[in-house]
């Protein structure tokens, strides 16, 4: 690691610790030419699958795209937003998960419902009405009584 002060190429760790949840890693630096200290963050870099949309283009996924998508549906709904993060996390889960390198993104659609119904049903309406492009009063009708629907 180059010291951010002299620009020298070597330091060493001083100190070493879990932050931000055990997400990422601490670590306290001096250099070695000019003693200056430091900290430094290191945190996993996961790649996500591209995603591959029905025509057939692949696109990175894009994580505010998502977050907007859903937004949008829970707009003037009672729903937290750390619940939306959260939600939003295991979406991004399951696409690290698949341990696949493309996610179609019917798939990808198909978990943001699922994800939808837990936190909001008429969210979930919303998203779904978008998503599976509903042509009449009928097909909304027809995705309500299936929520309503014993399981």
């Amino acid at each position: 690691m180059r010291c951010p002060f002299c620009n020298a190429p070597d330091t060493k760790v001083i100190d070493s610790r879990l932050a931000n949840d055990a997400d990422s890693v601490r670590r306290r630096r001096e250099c070695l030419t000019c003693s200056e200290r430091f900290t430094t963050f290191e945190t996993a870099e996961l790649v996500m699958p591209r995603i591959v949309k029905s025509d057939g283009s692949r696109v990175p996924f894009d994580e505010q795209k998502l977050l907007q998508g859903m937004l949008k549906a829970l707009e003037k709904r009672p729903v937290s937003m750390e619940t939306i993060e959260q939600a939003v996390n295991q979406i991004k889960y399951n696409l690290r998960a698949t341990g696949d390198r493309e996610v179609v993104a019917s798939r990808l659609g198909e978990w943001v419902m699922d994800e939808l119904k837990k936190l909001d049903q008429v969210a979930y309406v919303r998203f779904a009405s978008v998503y599976r492009s509903f042509q009449d009063v009928d097909e909304f009708r027809q995705e309500i009584e299936r929520l309503e629907a014993p399981k």
